[in-house]
């Protein structure tokens, strides 16, 4: 479950430049001299941590001769006043650093602790909780990350790697368009296709045209157990649309086998991290 530098690196040198931009005129008034420091990133509250790499390549793409060294790892469950990173190098770029690291720890760890908290309500039934595209732009590969970290897995990195057929692409009579869209995309070579329906008619009709997954959107509880009782296994079932950690328990004891929830990372609170001159 590594992060490629390679492709987190451009996301780190846009939010440097950003936040620092020309310079820290704050720390270039206040400091006549640089001076060597030490210093610790503590978390505030308890969580699963997420981004312990990123932030040592925010340091690194300042100053490559801050020292670095991690107190915990990306997965851990860590305590609230658990120190989680050392630091010693120059005050001056430690500084210009802090809230660039600490956004992107903060951000991780709360996605990553959110997605635990569903994977935890979930636990015992078969479902797997998935992610969404509902991320912020630019941050997708580090938002997915993260999500694998509490738990969870990744429904479609982007438009590209994955057949969707959603309402939008079922044009006219949706019943006829769900046939039609399915068999156009198997002719052309796709598998693992996935329809979503709204309805059982069209939940029907989505099976009987040989989708592989079928995403139940917004469905009433009755109607997805329904819907897992004429599947019979032919196809994966998943529930998508307003899961909460209330009723996600519910969803999962339906014996549905995906359940995939865009709260993970549009609305994940972030962990509150400090960084403190020792």
């Amino acid at each position: 479950m590594k992060l490629s530098k390679e492709k987190v690196l451009p996301i780190i040198m846009s939010a440097l430049s950003e936040d620092v931009a020309s310079g820290d005129i704050t720390s270039n008034a206040v400091f006549e001299k640089d001076k060597v420091v030490i210093a610790q990133i503590v978390c505030g509250q308890d969580c699963v941590l997420a981004g312990v790499d990123v932030a040592r390549w925010v340091f690194s793409s300042l100053d490559e001769k801050i020292m670095f060294r991690p107190l915990g790892n990306d997965g851990d469950k860590v305590k609230k006043k658990k120190k989680v990173i050392s630091l010693r190098g120059s005050i001056k770029n430690i500084l210009a650093g802090e809230r660039t690291a600490l956004n992107f720890l903060g951000r991780l760890s709360g996605i990553a602790t959110l997605t635990s908290e569903f994977v935890k309500k979930a636990k015992g039934a078969r479902a797997k909780i998935y992610d969404t595209r509902k991320t912020t732009p630019g941050m997708r590969v580090l938002e997915k990350y993260a999500v694998r970290l509490g738990g969870g897995y990744n429904h479609r990195m982007g438009l590209w790697d994955s057949v969707l057929i959603k309402d939008n692409h079922l044009a006219g009579s949706r019943l006829s368009a769900i046939q039609d869209a399915v068999r156009l995309t198997k002719a052309k070579g796709y598998r693992n296709i996935e329809v979503e329906v709204d309805n059982l008619k069209e939940f029907q009709v989505a099976l009987a045209s040989g989708a592989d997954i079928i995403m139940l959107d917004n469905m009433k509880i009755e109607d997805v157990r329904k819907a897992v009782r004429l599947n019979r296994s032919k196809a994966e079932l998943e529930v998508s649309g307003r899961v909460t950690l209330d009723s996600v328990s519910k969803i999962a004891k339906a014996k549905v086998d995906r359940i995939s929830i865009g709260s993970l990372t549009h609305s994940a609170p972030s962990i509150d991290f400090s960084l403190e001159i020792c």
